[in-house]
């Protein structure tokens, strides 16, 4: 601002000062979605906002990240000490308080294009401002709408004596508006660009790093080194497990995955970590729930169930926790590089892995990578990624190091056997996945930041117009992503093949479409890509059971002309290239078989199936209780568990947890009945520690006594206490 750029401040209120004094009062504030909001920059702008009315402040962003809400005595009696240790010390966001009490002032409104599922369904505001746009389409859509400022999360370290910044958890979108407010301010507007640099957050590299002189103002100090907001995982049922197990199948070893936050990325996570570190029990249980006997065709082409020799690559928007855990698992391990000629040569098994081979540069001239009269851009290709040692230089026509000089000729055999003395070990700069934003639970932030740098050079991290899409560089990405698998998470599909990811039919929202076209149209895009939707087969809605697969309904955020792969808990619909009866038929043997008979006689009434149309037999099995049945033993094993990875729960907290949340499912005389019945139990000797966690192990008379039996109530029926139990002494 006034010229000066990457000026250091520790003063918030100044920064904010200083904000307003060169844009002006209209203010629209943007800053992108989850972990990369700089708190304390925004708290302030909020705060000056609320005490003068002359200032219009607009906050354009997504995913606001807040502590649950509590409602209720025994909620807060469990979430309560649950939220203050997972996250504390790190500060909430004053307009979001302010926005869920209804006291936001009449000059602030709030803009966001992605929210946490279902969090504004019944916030009239929140719909009213909801932005839609694509992932990729946010900057632009940011500057018509009118941002002016623009405020991120990054980091900070010295490398080499100099003082490196990264945007670490947040390249998404913040290169691209960097990029475009400059721009802006080239054209004669006022706009101010803001980094708040936090030191826990992981220093990240790839397009992370950044130039300080980006920002105008980079508040820097103690009270900004706040703990990172980081939520807990949710848990893994049977059923989420049993789609994670049908899409492991999927994956081909060598190839690409792209995969979301939460309890289905999980199950994945956890498949692909089974399939590769115990493959022998693997195999057991696709066979034993008839896996592998259904699909054998569509696993042998498109997927595997061996080990992964080659391993994956991770192309993914969001760098999840189940990334890390795949690549700790071994199954994360495929480099790619920022370069034609050797992906060239990797894909077509010339190059192995990182090795570089003695005729490595007869195989890059053989595929036009270099000249045979080597360029100097040749020698800088060669150099950068290891093919040539350190220390080797380019001079004169000639290759010059480690008292060799070799003409740069290689037309002439003597000298391609004289550069072999020159020649590295292994390739540098792999890459095993490629990021453009993360969010996940402290020991997620944990692991990244104890990585040795070499290590977490391997995580790169970019923007959604290079992750999300391939327009820009179109063949080095397709050749980085072969063999691409998609998964993305669905709430509903009709029987043709679309999927309802973002909104109601009546027009609210439940989140935002985020990027899921932008991988959606990849897949398809990919000659060897397939796109995954997984949808859990059925859902409560005002405790009463739906199917997530209908015949028709009023909103798409997939239409059904890109159909290709849709999993639920009972199985795999492979409906790419099929008619529209063939569809409805591969639809109906994974929806859940108490809503088949309703599709089938809608799909008849509309001409769509054959009137003599009958689902085979094995197809009409699909209940609940037949994915308890099958993997529950597998489950007592130890497999499937409902935390593949760690939580931040206690033992007690996820039996409580899990007991709460099957008795808010069950209607309200079901409850009844098992609370009169509870009332006239003695309290079991087993129940101490639950009741204790709950603060209710020595109830008062009158209410807290009522708490103790529906807290006792609930852990009996999710099977933590028998009724034979010994009472307490």
């Amino acid at each position: 601002m006034n010229g000066k750029t990457g000026v250091i401040c520790s003063d918030v209120e100044q920064s904010v000062d200083d904000v307003i004094n060169f844009v002006g009062k209209e203010i629209s504030f943007a800053m992108t979605l989850a972990l990369g909001k700089p708190i304390l920059f925004i708290n302030e702008l909020y705060r000056r906002a609320k005490e003068d009315p002359s200032i219009k402040l607009n906050i354009v962003t997504a995913l606001a990240l807040e502590r649950p809400q509590v409602k209720g005595e025994i909620e807060k009696r469990f979430l309560s000490p649950l939220v203050d240790r997972i996250f504390e010390g790190t500060p909430e966001f004053d307009y979001m308080k302010d926005f869920r009490s209804g006291i936001l002032p009449d000059n602030v409104e709030i803009f966001e294009f992605f929210s946490k599922a279902g969090g504004y369904l019944n916030t009239p505001a929140a719909q009213r401002n909801h932005l839609s746009s694509n992932y990729t389409h946010v900057i632009r859509d940011a500057i018509d709408f009118g941002c002016n400022v623009f405020g991120q999360l990054i980091t900070s370290r010295e490398i080499n004596g100099k003082l490196l910044y990264s945007m670490s958890c947040n390249t998404d979108i913040c290169i691209e508006a960097i990029k475009e407010l400059r721009k802006q301010r080239e054209a004669g507007k006022k706009v101010a660009i803001i980094g708040e640099v936090n030191t826990q957050l992981p220093f990240m590299y790839g397009d992370a790093i950044v130039d300080g002189e980006q920002y105008d103002i980079l508040l820097q100090g103690p009270e900004f080194n706040y703990p990172l907001f980081g939520p807990p995982k949710d848990s893994v049922s049977l059923r989420d497990h049993a789609i994670g197990l049908h899409v492991s199948t999927l994956i081909k070893d060598g190839g690409t995955l792209q995969v979301g936050i939460g309890a289905l990325g999980d199950a994945i996570a956890a498949g692909l970590s089974m399939r590769q570190n115990e493959n022998k029990e693997y195999n057991q249980v696709l066979k034993s729930t008839g896996i592998t006997e259904k699909y054998p065709e569509l696993i042998k082409n498109i997927g595997g169930t061996g080990t992964f020799r080659q391993g994956l690559y991770g192309s993914s928007e969001m760098l999840v926790d189940a990334f890390y855990q795949l690549y700790r698992s071994g199954v994360l391990k495929r480099k790619v590089y920022d370069s034609i000629p050797l992906m060239k040569l990797i894909n077509s098994g010339k190059l192995a892995a990182d090795k570089i081979p003695d005729n490595i540069i007869e195989l890059l001239i053989e595929i036009e990578g270099i000249s045979p009269s080597l360029t100097e851009k040749d020698f800088t290709m060669l150099s950068e990624y290891g093919i040539l040692k350190e220390g080797v230089e380019f001079a004169n026509g000639s290759i010059v190091g480690h008292d060799i000089s070799i003409q740069a000729d290689f037309n002439r055999q003597e000298n391609l056997k004289a550069i072999k003395a020159l020649l590295g070990k292994r390739l540098r700069h792999g890459k095993v996945i490629l990021g453009a934003f993360f969010i996940g639970p402290r020991a997620f932030y944990e692991a990244l930041n104890s990585m040795s740098e070499e290590e977490r050079m391997q995580f790169g991290m970019s923007g959604v117009e290079k992750v999300n899409q391939l327009y820009g560089d179109e063949e080095l990405r397709t050749l980085q992503r072969k063999d691409g698998r998609f998964v993305n998470t669905g709430m509903m599909a009709n029987v043709f093949g679309a999927i309802t990811s973002d909104s109601l039919e009546c027009g609210r929202v439940v989140s935002g479409i985020g990027g899921q076209y932008n991988f959606v149209s990849m897949a398809h895009a990919l000659p060897d890509g397939r796109l995954v939707m997984m949808i859990r087969s059925t859902r409560m809605c005002r405790k009463k059971v739906k199917s997530n697969i209908v015949y028709s309904y009023g909103h798409t955020s997939i239409p059904q002309h890109l159909r290709d792969i849709i999993v639920t808990e009972y199985g795999i619909a492979d409906i790419r290239g099929k008619s529209d009866s063939q569809t409805i038929e591969e639809m109906l043997k994974v929806t859940d078989s108490r809503f088949q008979d309703e599709l089938i006689r809608e799909a008849k009434l509309n001409g769509k199936l054959a009137a003599d149309f009958e689902l085979a037999p094995e197809y009409k099995q699909n209940y609940p209780e037949k994915i308890e049945s099958l993997l529950k033993p597998f489950r007592d094993e130890g497999h499937f568990a409902p935390f593949p990875f760690g939580t931040d729960l206690t033992d007690e907290e996820i039996a409580i947890g899990g007991s709460l949340k099957q008795l808010a499912a069950k209607k309200k005389t079901a409850v009844a009945k098992c609370l009169i019945a509870e009332i006239f139990k003695p309290v079991p000797k087993l129940a101490k520690s639950y009741l204790k966690r709950m603060q209710l192990e020595k109830p008062g008379l009158g209410k807290e006594m009522i708490l103790q039996k529906v807290v006792l109530s609930a852990i009996r029926a999710n099977g933590q206490i028998g009724s034979e139990d010994n009472t307490l002494a």
